[in-house]
């Protein structure tokens, strides 16, 4: 029994380690190369802006690759081969990034093909991955699995970005090219010996999933899923979540330098304390929604995980108007936590959802809901700092231009968590069937 119970575990872990693989791939190319062309090769933001946008609207594809894994019948080989074409992205966007200093249309070129690599690597690797994550835990340990997948994920953006800002100092375009092949070569590695018989391999019960005879057409399986109210219905709560959420990085900064008066060591601090907080929020989670006395279903978690986020937010469009003796480090803590408990109990309910309706389609719905997360992150930090602009430009004030947008954001929180209400109970038992897998 013990045994089995650490083959559950480690299992759940090795695929957080894949998801950590993944992540440190996407933070070399959105993060690392962001600077490089901004800053050591002057060229435009909107350059690497493009690109990012690119990478996320590429990854719309990602319900195809959910139906490609479903036909299959395994999810490892398109979580190998995805994170094969990552990689070959990543290196790509590398030499891109060298050859983009002479402003030529051909490093032009090579660029939007490896950021379209890197968006079909993720959508490949990061779907087919949600999908044998979902089949193979099972409730009692959803929440502890979804917060494991985003620990990891995020370790692995901070070790790789440790690591990479290391060796790239003093830079030097050959340097750099090394360094990113040498990450994604070792993060391709990790992530092949991570799934490696993880899938039907681990423990003697685990069986394949039955499959249909005769497969429906991506057409007619996405038409299926799409029809489900409670897949439509999560679909527009991933949307609208993920839009909220996706633009508050990128203005708690901007927010505390030009309202606060923050200096840059300053707003990066609060910045380092809010990431802090999401983690906690994470574990919290994690630890009271899991096990067989678990506290709370995952929609309950998701719904006060969203209320929680808009109440946050709205605190910090008050801090703005109150000024210095408002606690803004207790708003950006609140707003963390909560950030946290809702992504990791909406992963859980991803998770649970997944199997439920048509037979064999988790892939599909996986790549859908994976598809309006990359739609409301393409959008979300366009719409966000794009709206503070034109608001600052056309009244002149900063505290009003993120006033009103902090106001949208908890509109959209509150919005997200009347969807989530929407979706049916996600802490009901599915028949056995559903539930013998690997590391259930």
């Amino acid at each position: 029994m013990a045994l089995r119970w650490l083959l559950r575990w480690s299992g759940i872990v090795r695929l957080g380690l894949v998801q950590a693989a993944l992540g440190s791939v996407v933070v070399l190319v959105t993060s690392t190369l962001n600077r490089v062309m901004v800053v050591e090769y002057a060229l435009p933001a909107m350059l690497p802006g493009v690109l990012v946008a690119l990478h996320y609207a590429v990854q719309m594809i990602r319900p195809r690759f959910g139906y490609g894994s479903d036909v299959g019948g395994r999810r490892t080989p398109w979580i190998i081969g995805g994170m094969a074409v990552l990689s070959t992205g990543g290196v790509l966007a590398a030499v891109a990034a060298v050859l983009l200093a002479h402003a030529s249309l051909a490093a032009l070129a090579l660029a939007v093909i490896a950021y379209t690599l890197v968006g079909l690597g993720v959508g490949a690797a990061g779907t087919s991955l949600l999908a044998l994550l979902a089949k193979q835990v099972d409730a009692r340990r959803r929440a502890a699995a979804a917060s494991i997948m985003w620990v990891l994920m995020i370790a692995g953006f901070a070790i790789t970005s440790t690591t990479v800002s290391h060796f790239l100092d003093p830079f030097s375009p050959q340097r750099l090219i090394e360094v990113v092949a040498t990450a994604a070569g070792a993060a391709f590695l990790v992530a092949v010996l991570a799934v490696w018989k993880v899938e039907n391999g681990a423990l003697p019960l685990a069986a394949p999933a039955p499959r249909a005879s005769v497969a429906p057409p991506f057409s007619a399986a996405l038409r299926n899923v799409w029809d489900d109210a409670q897949a439509r219905r999560f679909t527009l709560f991933v949307f609208v979540s993920m839009l909220a959420y996706s633009a508050q990085e990128l203005l708690l900064e901007p927010f505390c330098g030009l309202v606060f008066g923050y200096t840059l060591g300053q707003s990066a601090k609060l910045s380092g304390l809010w990431h802090s907080a999401v983690f906690v929020g994470m574990v919290v989670v994690g630890i009271v929604g899991s096990g067989t006395r678990r506290f709370g279903s995952l929609r309950a978690w998701t719904m006060g995980g969203c209320y929680a986020s808009g109440l946050a937010i709205l605190t910090l469009a008050a801090a703005g108007v109150v000024g210095p003796a408002w606690p803004i480090n207790a708003s950006v803590v609140a707003l963390g936590i909560a950030n946290g408990v809702f992504a990791v109990a909406a992963i859980g309910s991803m998770m649970e959802l997944a199997h439920q309706g048509e037979t064999g389609g988790a892939g599909v719905r996986m790549g859908l809901w994976g598809a309006a997360q990359a739609l409301a992150f393409a959008l979300g930090g366009m719409v966000g700092t794009g709206s503070v602009d034109l608001i600052r430009y056309v009244s002149g004030s900063p505290l009003l231009a993120f006033a009103s947008v902090f106001g949208l954001q908890a509109v959209l929180f509150f919005l997200a968590a009347r969807f989530a209400a929407r979706v049916g109970s996600t802490n009901q038992r599915r028949p056995a069937a559903n539930s013998t897998a690997v590391i259930a």
